[in-house]
């Protein structure tokens, strides 16, 4: 199974990418994750939220691949614990497809990713800097991989 993680936003600060690639090494081949940055809309004076939503969800549906799972990274999903999540990632590699994750610009995702989605997860009820969010989800996932390895990386 790969992990695909499709983030609203490029140009992140160095220490951005080096969390980010710290965690996303440590998965196994058979569980690897790749990020794909989604150039964000253009913000100015004339345009809105709502429009820079739908376009940047446009760019992320393209992105993905038709026959991904795919999770969407909402405040209205469900909060996964860490042996939720590894359950999850566990029903994930059982069912054979690649899975997409998608993360939104400032704005939030679209209404047509939340559609797209098969499942939404919700980091925390807290609103996070979205280069943050990268990081958060590379370590969680390592943290699900080594739970469902026995490894001794998550003490619960």
């Amino acid at each position: 199974m790969k992990l695909s993680l499709l983030a609203v936003g490029n140009k992140m600060p160095g220490w951005v990418n080096e969390g980010y690639q710290e965690y996303a090494k440590r998965l196994p081949r058979e569980c690897q994750l790749s990020l794909q940055e989604i150039t964000p809309a253009k913000r100015g004076k004339s345009g809105n939220a709502a429009q820079w939503m739908a376009e940047e969800g446009e760019r992320i549906l393209t992105a993905v691949p038709s026959n991904h799972h795919v999770v969407s990274l909402d405040v209205k999903g469900k909060p996964w614990n860490t042996e939720q999540l590894a359950q999850q990632m566990q029903q994930w590699l059982a069912d054979g497809r690649d899975v997409s994750l998608l993360v939104g610009g400032p704005d939030g995702l679209s209404q047509a990713c939340s559609q797209r989605a098969d499942q939404a997860w919700s980091l925390s009820a807290l609103t996070l800097p979205h280069p943050i969010v990268r990081i958060v989800i590379a370590e969680q996932l390592y943290r699900a991989w080594t739970v469902l390895q026995n490894h001794p990386y998550h003490r619960a």
